[in-house]
């Protein structure tokens, strides 16, 4: 098993609408995504697109909000009240073959295996047994659906 390239690096934001603001006017992103809820993980997702200095697809930033005050994004905002990174994401190409990997090497892995933003599966790594980052492995989309506008 093999990891492979970062897929995003998700922030955690009180205002989604602020953020798209700071990322057009101060870091000069031009590709947003509609924002959308994703219920399920309790949060509204915005993707923004970063491409690579040669042209090629660069990392995602995947702006996290809460949705409401029981979302585990809540609860971060509370110890990081201006927002502030939450995760970074690799690709696996096999979830299952990825999940009993880390497993096998004692990594801890919070809560079931799941559909992610990407509409793909995902898990998180518990951030003690990745260096201090909480950790999301997702399987490779196939379409990369929130690549396309």
């Amino acid at each position: 098993m093999k990891l492979g390239r970062l897929n995003h690096i998700g922030v955690a934001t009180p205002s989604i609408e602020e953020s798209v603001r700071y990322y057009r006017d101060v870091m000069g992103a031009t590709s947003f995504h509609k924002p959308f809820d994703l219920e399920a993980q309790g949060v509204k997702v915005c993707f923004v697109d970063t491409p690579g200095l040669d042209g090629t697809k660069g990392t995602q930033i995947e702006l996290i909000e809460p949705l409401g005050p029981d979302s585990p994004i809540a609860k971060f905002l509370e110890k990081n009240p201006a927002g502030a990174q939450h995760h970074v994401c690799y690709e696996v190409e096999d979830i299952e073959d990825a999940r009993k990997w880390f497993e096998e090497l004692g990594k801890r892995i919070l809560g079931p295996t799941r559909i992610g933003a990407h509409g793909t599966p995902i898990f998180f790594l518990h951030p003690k047994d990745m260096m201090g980052q909480l950790t999301e492995i997702m399987e490779t989309p196939k379409e990369n659906a929130h690549w396309s506008n």
